[in-house]
């Protein structure tokens, strides 16, 4: 290992960063996965741009989705700053393939999209502007069946220019 002073040469900077590519995903920060994962898949760019909430949920995933028990979706009943509202959800469902957020009086429905790679545990925590107070809807798609939970948050001052 060659060094100047203290400080590693390009060599060796380089050797480790083929070293951490080689070690795979579980050694790369938890924020770099989901943009690896969203990679392999189309953006959804058309659901993306749509007002309404049915219209971007069926330009997502093509069918709706039923309530069920198993979405556990986190909000706060009154977000005092809409620019930043907390939101999180999570399932017992297995075979989950992606989780998505909708805020239905937001200028675009969908908020978020995630791909979920097999074998990753459910889970998403985010922070959501929204313009006004609206319902949110959290939408799991697992084992290819569509499972939702909504929540109304009641919001202060709109994060979206409201």
């Amino acid at each position: 290992m060659t060094t100047t002073g203290s400080y590693p040469t390009r060599r060796l900077i380089i050797q480790g960063a083929a070293t951490v590519a080689l070690l795979g995903l579980g050694n790369l920060p938890f924020a770099a996965i989901p943009a690896l994962a969203a990679a392999n898949d189309k953006y959804p760019e058309e659901a993306f741009k749509l007002k309404n909430e049915a219209d971007a949920i069926k330009a997502l995933y093509g069918r709706t989705a039923e309530p069920s028990d198993k979405v556990k979706l986190d909000a706060p009943e009154i977000a005092e700053n809409g620019g930043v509202v907390p939101i999180s959800v999570t399932t017992t469902l297995d075979k989950v393939t992606s989780i998505s957020f909708f805020v239905a009086e937001n200028p675009n429905a969908l908020a978020a999209s995630y791909k979920i790679p097999d074998g990753t545990l459910p889970g998403i925590a985010n922070r959501l502007k929204m313009a006004k107070t609206s319902n949110v809807t959290a939408i799991v798609e697992a084992d290819g069946k569509l499972y939702s939970a909504t929540k109304e948050v009641k919001v202060t001052v709109g994060g979206c220019g409201g």
